[in-house]
């Protein structure tokens, strides 16, 4: 998120770049992410989807990630029962991994179904 928001979508200065289209000259599902991140940050989440189509959910993820690690830190360091602990986190892994498939699977699909065609 950080990275996001110091370098300018508007400027171009981000420091790293995408290996995949360095190499093969083509863009990788992910490339533009990063240029969409920023542009989501930036409120402009139109632009962000028009870079990257998977951006915003992405997005969503790390951004609702960020809260639930807060909130659920200041919950588990409250919570002196182990019991309770260890359903928190129990309950937060599920939650996690149900919010990562949502956001991820039709960019892995993606992945795939490409490798796919290059074999």
């Amino acid at each position: 998120m950080g990275y996001s928001a110091l370098f300018s979508p508007d400027l171009g200065n981000y420091p790293v770049v995408c290996i995949h289209e360095t190499i093969l000259g083509e863009p990788c599902p992910s490339c533009g992410l990063s240029h969409a991140f920023s542009l989501i940050i930036r409120g402009r989440p139109g632009e962000a989807l028009d870079l990257n189509s998977y951006s915003l959910r992405v997005f969503l993820f790390f951004a609702l990630q960020l809260l639930l690690r807060v909130g659920l830190s200041f919950i588990y360091l409250k919570e002196t029962n182990v019991r309770t602990r260890n359903g928190l986190i129990a309950t937060d892994s599920v939650i996690t991994a149900i919010m990562f498939l949502i956001a991820f699977f039709p960019l892995m699909k993606f992945i795939v179904w490409s490798a796919g065609t290059l074999f």
